[in-house]
């Protein structure tokens, strides 16, 4: 009997979800690729992330809780975090409570570094999102939102 969610066409007729989750991941690295090419010099992807990050969200979090957030190693974050200091991207504040633990956000610089990031980056788009047009754009977002949603949960337990 035939799988009613396998996908004609592909290896093995993959489960749906595989399929699915195949074209996202090959997405993800073209848009990797090609929104590296087209950042400022000096700023790496994960910069543009954490930045993105702090735009979106404001506020502060502690290395631990950015490391989580972005599901790397603490290292990983560390290392990021020190090059964003570095480049006067962020603020580092010790807890005032527990002077082992330290908070970040994002500069003013930051945030405007981030801005013409986001500049750089939008052009690399314009040519897929004319040719999709913006009402699949809109529709393909919430789905996309839910599963990173379910997936974010996911991890939490």
């Amino acid at each position: 009997m035939r799988n009613p969610l396998a996908v004609p066409g592909t290896a093995d007729e993959d489960p749906l979800t595989v399929a699915l989750l195949s074209e996202i991941l090959s997405i993800e690295q073209h848009a990797r690729t090609r929104i590296q090419r087209a950042l400022p010099a000096g700023m790496q992807l994960s910069h543009y992330m954490v930045l993105t990050h702090f735009a979106r969200q404001g506020g502060e979090r502690t290395p631990a809780q950015l490391a989580r957030i972005f599901q790397v190693t603490r290292g990983a974050m560390t290392n990021t975090l020190q090059r964003l200091d570095d480049a006067g991207y962020i603020h580092i504040r010790p807890d005032w409570e527990d002077g082992r633990r330290k908070y970040v956000s994002a500069s003013r610089a930051g945030l405007e570094a981030r801005q013409r990031a986001v500049a750089a980056v939008a052009p690399v788009f314009s040519e897929l999102a004319e040719r999709l047009g913006p009402d699949k754009l809109r529709a393909l977002l919430p789905v996309l939102r839910h599963m990173r949603i379910l997936l974010d949960a996911r991890e939490q337990q």
